[in-house]
């Protein structure tokens, strides 16, 4: 049985013209779809309505009945309209058949600009040092709906500055609007509820539960969601402004969630990571984890060229170097679920061509039932859909040490692990030809015959599949090292193989990636068809609260 999804139409009248909505939705948000602005504060799509700011207001009315005959109220033949006395807000109200709407109306208008004068009695006038400065909904609305000026006369009341609520959040009180975006979040999504807010009137202010803080690891999401500059992230806060910043989707890569997220650089630096609205992944949020990744990029010990026997060599002879060791004897692969599908597809082209058995191992951390799962990769799933193994991931290397031990493999090809520290110690790896494919230097790439660098997620453009099976692409950020090769490139030249053709093989040959292109993939990514792996075995636990159940 088919069902249609889409949800049903009804018609509404804004300003005197006819509009098609969907039946129920939030006023704000239906009015939005349809190019209609209503500022507003407190309300965010994702939070429960509270209310607060009351900049939404707006003049609402519905067609007349008769009360004894329900019949339509007529009035030079059109339906008689109804206007309720007082002004409503938009946020608490749900779209209804025959509704009519008044946004630019004179009570309109002057409920925007009282709402605006009353925010700004205490709020300082420092919008060319605030950080939330380009990204602040006070300073829009105020010149949008605002009066223009200002009528108090009398003396601000100075709240706190630069008070720290966490270990990474911030809070400039005297900026605060009270809006409660960040106490519902708290409550509602992190459940955490540990902020508040204290004392009445001009002196309410926001804090923490007495002996707590805001620590939890979705605490920046309330940076996120702050329309002003009160909550400010302690990392980026005073760093650099957004408008000089380059915005590049991509991917969290800490866990399988697959968090979808916005890479913030400038001039090849990165200076912030902030979560990207997929509503089939991750809504809107991301945890304070996966926005400090960007900080191995400019790591110390990052692998910026190749080293032959541990000198530093140039490409063209680290890769006949590397070309000699992988065909010195029987080949073991451990490849790696940080890997993208394309680099995946490419090492088990590489794999088949030399007959080399292949070896995933598995990073597994303690879920949160959020956005951080059980399987800390992103992209076990590719390696999977991908043909690179057909199996579980392993705990350890320990089976291809004792192999390594036996004789049975005389050289080995380590992708993006560091070996060592599953299992594979140096003093084994060096009874073997070893190329290592690497981003930083660790006790493996030491014990490596050859070693190559590799790019991080943020230096190049690729896809992952999710813990559900989602196709996700994710963009090149920032340029890698000079001289340092894409990883699919690396690959391709190890395997005899055309990095440029990678998709079009899969679609043709992977039937889960049937007339797909990975370099085409739309924003919210594909979701696959997971069906086929259903037997294999997991590391999520249970599914994460933000996603569609697809597959257990």
């Amino acid at each position: 049985m088919v069902t249609d999804n889409k949800p049903s139409l009804v018609t509404i009248n804004v300003d005197g013209v006819e509009h098609q909505v969907a039946a129920g939705a939030n006023l704000v948000d239906a009015l939005a779809k349809i190019g209609k602005e209503v500022p507003h504060y407190c309300y965010h799509p994702k939070l429960p309505v509270a209310g607060n700011c009351r900049m939404c207001l707006v003049e609402l009315g519905s067609p007349m009945r008769d009360r004894a005959t329900n019949e339509l109220v007529t009035e030079n033949g059109k339906a008689k309209i109804g206007w309720q006395p007082k002004p409503a807000i938009a946020c608490a109200t749900n779209v209804s058949p025959g509704l009519h709407v008044r946004l630019e109306s004179p009570t309109v208008k002057a409920c925007r600009e009282g709402v605006t004068e009353m925010l700004l009695l205490n709020h300082p006038l420092d919008c060319p040092i605030c950080d939330q400065a380009g990204e602040c909904k006070l300073q829009e609305f105020s010149a949008e709906y605002g009066r223009g000026y200002s009528r108090y006369v009398d003396e601000k009341n100075a709240k706190p500055k630069k008070t720290r609520l966490g270990p990474r959040v911030t809070l400039d009180d005297e900026r605060c609007i009270l809006c409660s975006r960040c106490v519902r979040f708290s409550s509602e999504i992190a459940k955490d509820p540990v902020l508040g807010f204290v004392n009445r009137g001009s002196f309410n202010t926001l804090t923490c539960f007495p002996g707590r803080e805001l620590d939890n690891n979705y605490s920046l999401n309330t940076v996120d969601i702050c329309p002003v500059g009160a909550l400010t992230s302690t990392d980026f806060r005073f760093k650099m402004r957004v408008w000089f910043l380059k915005q590049t989707p991509s991917i969290d890569t800490e866990s399988s969630a697959g968090a979808n997220t916005t890479v913030w650089s400038r001039e090849g630096k990165i200076y912030r990571i902030t979560p990207r609205q997929n509503d089939a992944v991750n809504d809107t949020w991301m945890a304070d984890s996966g926005r400090e990744l960007y900080k191995s990029v400019e790591a110390a010990n990052r692998v910026t060229f190749a080293t032959v026997k541990n000198a530093q060599a140039t490409v063209e002879a680290a890769f006949a170097a590397a070309a000699d060791a992988l065909s010195a004897g029987a080949l073991a692969i451990v490849g790696s679920s940080h890997m993208s599908v394309e680099e995946q597809r490419l090492l088990a082209r590489l794999a088949q061509a030399k007959h080399a058995s292949v070896y995933i191992p598995a990073h597994v951390g303690k879920g949160d039932g959020l956005l951080v799962s059980e399987d800390r990769t992103p992209n076990f799933r590719g390696a999977l859909v991908t043909g690179l193994t057909d199996r579980a991931p392993i705990a350890d290397l320990k089976a291809l040490a004792a192999d390594i031990d036996a004789g049975k493999v005389k050289s080995v090809l380590i992708v993006r692990e560091d070996a060592a520290m599953l299992g594979l110690p140096a003093s084994t790896l060096a009874k073997v030809r070893s190329v290592v494919l690497a981003t930083h230097h660790n006790v493996t790439t030491a014990a490596a015959e050859v070693v190559l660098p590799a790019l991080t997620v943020f230096e190049r453009s690729g896809s992952f599949i999710n813990c559900q099976f989602r196709l996700q692409a994710f963009a090149q950020a920032v340029p890698g090292p000079t001289g340092v090769l894409p990883d699919a490139l690396v690959l391709a030249r190890l395997a005899g193989a055309d990095a440029a053709t990678v998709w079009s093989e899969l679609s043709a040959n992977v039937a889960t990636l049937a007339g797909l292109d990975g370099r085409l993939l739309p924003a919210e990514g594909v979701q696959l068809d997971g069906a086929a792996f259903a037997s294999h075995k997991f590391p999520e636990g249970k599914l994460l609260k933000f996603a569609p159940a697809v597959n257990a």
